[in-house]
């Protein structure tokens, strides 16, 4: 999918350089805002949510061990073991 983002972003660079030679700077840095950087991290966010939720459940997991083994611990500590 980056393959993707990439090649609009290589795209859109062209456009916006076309942009600001012929009309204006302006235009160009618009053209470059709108049609790249916008619509790239809005695609990019949402390709992106499935493994934000993987990342979110796994460390999640990694507490929930680690907070079960600090009160094994702390039971084992009270019994004398």
């Amino acid at each position: 999918m980056y393959i993707v983002a990439i090649a609009w972003g290589f795209v859109v660079v062209l456009m916006a350089a076309t942009e600001a030679m012929t009309t204006s700077i302006v235009g160009g840095l618009l053209t470059l805002v709108f049609y790249g950087v916008l619509p790239l991290a809005l695609l990019l966010w949402l390709v992106g949510t499935p493994q934000r939720r993987r990342n979110r459940a796994r460390s999640e997991a990694a507490d929930k061990v680690t907070t079960s083994d600090d009160a094994s611990k702390d039971t084992n500590d009270k019994v004398g073991l």
